[in-house]
């Protein structure tokens, strides 16, 4: 799972959990991004992560600037 548009992928997260005033690293977790399906032009659609999402709200051509190859 990888955004095309920022190339965010996926990775561990360690949760520490307290355990008698020591940290035990018990739980390892994988996180994805959080990608969603967006228009992008006419009849096409892609899935981009969700902060690239806002970031597109806010400047229309954002999608141009980070991949060009997907727009055209």
């Amino acid at each position: 799972m990888v955004c095309p548009a920022c190339k965010k992928t996926s990775g561990f997260r360690i949760k520490r959990v307290l355990l008698r005033g020591h940290y035990n690293p018990t739980v390892k977790q994988k996180q994805h991004p959080n990608l969603q399906w967006v228009k992008i032009g006419v009849g096409k659609r892609i899935k981009v992560c969700a902060s690239c999402i806002k970031a597109s709200q806010k400047n229309p051509n954002y999608f141009k600037k980070t991949a060009p190859s997907l727009v055209k």
